[in-house]
């Protein structure tokens, strides 16, 4: 679209062929065009998204698109974006995007701004999130202006030490001068948010706690589909490659140590330790401990000898998206389909008053039917119960198979 911002349209070409590739591993985003496209669901809907402008995001992009929506976008992290992808897409107009590769922080939250920005309305009426920087800036922004017309206070960048949130106060004490009511009126308009990973989750749990979230939240992040591909499967692939394409080291034999015994830190000490290094991992979650030592890992406390140094890949930020391309395509589908998913549910029951102002899951049998999606394409054939056994185990024959207490 005309109002884009990419670094080079010229790579649109590489984008795309890429894209089609990656269409090919995404069976859940492709099905769910299928499934929904003629119908059209999120017609007259506009879609904001503020997540890694890679080409899988792309997929998303176009799949949310496919079903009507308009859509604008920027990526969540300065160093993320893939520039073929998002010259892709701004050419063939499927979204307007702004985001590239090496972003400043002050041209980062400029870009989530203009993301968040619709000519003519006062907002987007979903937001697609990763890391909740789309709905910070707008519950922040609400917040300043209400300050700002109690006594008319301005944000002022000089009241935090933190760079990041210094830019976050630039933007909104320059938007509060042109448009007092901006973010107040944005935040009537968003009719909910659908919210990727681990750190959104935490911002909008604890916003809901507190009685200040401004709509309703559908937690992406803790999908099983989600959590256990993505963060687990996706790591192992993702981080070697990123590790392997920043510093060419060789990893076997080296000592490694992997801060934290989650979802994602299971996948990376796997990778490590099939690529032949010796793993350590460090918690302080007796469970995970605990697993990690039934898995063969040593845990212990790691404290560096005097002298010894680390290399930082991505400025500590996310390595396997700024050394590398990110996780692989297809167990980003599961992730994106559950996003899209999220995103059909919350725009189907905006008027229903099935969600509040809190944060929800997707139903277990959505997540099923992720899982259902990718099986074709990996060749797997499901058994069937008869009724007599799914009595027997006190479930329906189509599932859900496993009650919500059920830890995979």
């Amino acid at each position: 679209m005309a109002d884009s911002k990419v670094k080079d349209i010229g790579l649109a070409e590489f984008g795309r062929k890429e894209l089609k590739l990656a269409e090919h591993e995404m069976p859940g985003l492709m099905e769910t065009r299928k499934e929904f496209g003629a119908a059209q669901p999120f017609k007259g809907v506009n879609i904001t998204g503020s997540l890694h402008m890679t080409i899988q995001t792309g997929v998303l992009i176009e799949t949310l698109q496919a079903l009507g929506a308009t859509v604008r976008w920027c990526s969540c992290n300065i160093f993320s974006t893939q520039d073929h992808a998002a010259s892709a897409i701004a050419k063939a107009q499927t979204a307007s995007v702004f985001a590239w590769k090496g972003e400043t922080l002050e041209e980062y939250w400029w870009c989530t701004e203009q993301a968040l920005t619709w000519p003519g309305k006062d907002g987007p009426d979903m937001i697609v999130d990763d890391g909740g920087d789309a709905t910070l800036l707008i519950h922040e922004g609400k917040r300043r202006e209400e300050a700002f017309a109690k006594d008319g206070t301005l944000p002022d960048p000089a009241e935090t030490e933190n760079a990041e949130f210094k830019c976050v106060l630039s933007v909104l004490r320059e938007s509060i001068q042109k448009d007092p009511t901006k973010w107040s009126r944005m935040a009537k308009t968003v009719r909910g948010v659908s919210e990727e990973t681990t750190t959104g989750v935490h911002r909008l749990i604890q916003m809901a706690e507190k009685g200040e979230l401004l709509f309703p939240a559908i937690n992406v992040n803790d999908c099983v589909t989600k959590s256990k591909f993505d963060n687990v499967y996706g790591c192992r692939h993702s981080l070697p490659d990123g590790i392997m394409r920043a510093t060419d080291v060789m990893i076997g034999g080296k000592r490694v140590v992997v801060c934290g015994y989650g979802d994602v830190g299971k996948g990376s000490a796997f990778a490590m330790r099939g690529a032949g290094a010796r793993v350590i991992i460090t918690e302080v979650d007796p469970i995970c401990a605990l697993q990690a030592c039934m898995e063969g890992f040593q845990v212990a406390r790691y404290e560096f000898p005097d002298g010894h140094g680390v290399i930082v890949l991505a400025a500590g930020r996310l390595l396997n998206l700024g050394c590398a391309t990110g996780h692989p395509s297809f167990v980003m589908s599961c992730s994106f389909t559950n996003q899209t998913l999220a995103q059909l549910e919350l725009w189907k029951e905006r008027d229903t008053g099935k969600y509040a102002n809190k944060v929800y899951l997707l139903p277990k049998s959505l997540d099923e039917k992720v899982a259902r999606l990718h099986l074709p394409a990996l060749g797997a054939r499901l058994t069937t119960l008869r009724k007599d056994q799914a009595d027997y185990i006190d479930c329906k024959v189509e599932g859900p198979f496993k009650p919500d207490t059920y830890r995979y």
